[in-house]
């Protein structure tokens, strides 16, 4: 595989889980958590190097899992308190985030990690780090997303009935006695996982990018919640791809064009769809209002 071919799987693969885990997020109403989420994993990250003085193995996922984890905790905690949710997701992430930031300023940012590396990634240095695998070289990221979406896509078949009704109707789930709140923080640790699989290549951008940006853009061109899945991973694929050959041209950040190929795709969605775009509507008023996707 070339060096050019491991960038474009890494990026597909980041485009693909990210698709997948957001379009739930999206329909949840809880896009922002996914940027709380992004930023905060980094805490868990320093943290676990801090403890292990090492920079790679599950140790890292589990610090990244617990400090998402703990930021849903936090800010379910503060908004039953009376705090406004989006006021609660603000006052947590920031905080959590600058705590890692610190961390790292004071005590590992000679460690082969920094603020600048968490926040762009760098996509480009993945096909140096490499790992033996049936006797082929494969990047490490390349290999842990490929095992993060495996992941993903098993609970997603496993528990899609259960993730669809408390999306939809969390209360009607708790009557059925749907075991709402461990369904929850289940979710959350998914979108931890996802976060810092993607993370090392491409940063917290281009992750709060690509888990909510194509979700988004999907949600305009349907009404069927498995359709949405689907075009969800392949706009977050496609925009991975695409950013790839516009960064060469413009001789630019790779992860910044792959962030900004997203939004290039909600731009075309949100003009283009046939149901629910500007030109449908200028051309054909709407007969009824939108619905979110049903199954």
């Amino acid at each position: 595989m070339s060096y050019e071919g491991w960038i474009l799987i890494t990026g597909a693969l980041v485009g693909i889980t990210c698709g997948i885990v957001g379009a739930y997020l999206v329909l949840r109403r809880m896009a922002m958590m996914a940027d709380a989420i992004s930023h905060t994993v980094l805490l868990g990250i320093v943290v676990a190097f801090l403890i292990t003085s090492r920079l790679d193995g599950v140790h890292m996922l589990i610090g990244a899992v617990i400090a998402g984890l703990l930021t849903t905790f936090l800010v379910q905690w503060f908004h039953s308190k009376g705090v406004q949710h989006d006021a609660s997701i603000g006052v947590v992430f920031t905080t959590l985030f600058a705590i890692g930031v610190i961390l790292i300023s004071t005590s590992v940012g000679n460690v082969h990690l920094d603020v600048k590396h968490a926040l762009m990634g760098e996509i480009a240095f993945i096909p140096w780090n490499t790992v033996s695998l049936f006797g082929f070289e494969i990047p490490v990221a390349t290999l842990t997303l490929l095992i993060v979406l495996i992941i993903v896509l098993t609970l997603i078949l496993a528990l899609y009935k259960e993730w669809k009704l408390t999306a939809f109707d969390p209360a009607l789930a708790l009557s059925l006695g749907l075991p709402v709140v461990f369904l929850h923080y289940l979710f959350m640790g998914l979108v931890s996982i996802t976060t810092v699989a993607s993370f090392d290549a491409v940063g917290a951008i281009m992750v709060v990018a690509m888990l909510v940006t194509p979700a988004a853009a999907a949600y305009l061109w349907t009404e069927r919640l498995s359709v949405m899945i689907g075009l969800s991973a392949s706009f977050g694929a496609i925009s991975a791809i695409a950013g790839y050959y516009v960064a060469l041209w413009l001789n630019s950040s790779i992860s910044g064009a792959m962030a900004m190929m997203t939004g290039v795709v909600f731009l075309i969605s949100f003009v283009a769809s046939p149901t629910h775009g500007l030109l449908a509507k200028w051309i054909r008023p709407p007969e009824k209002k939108k619905q979110v996707p049903t199954n």
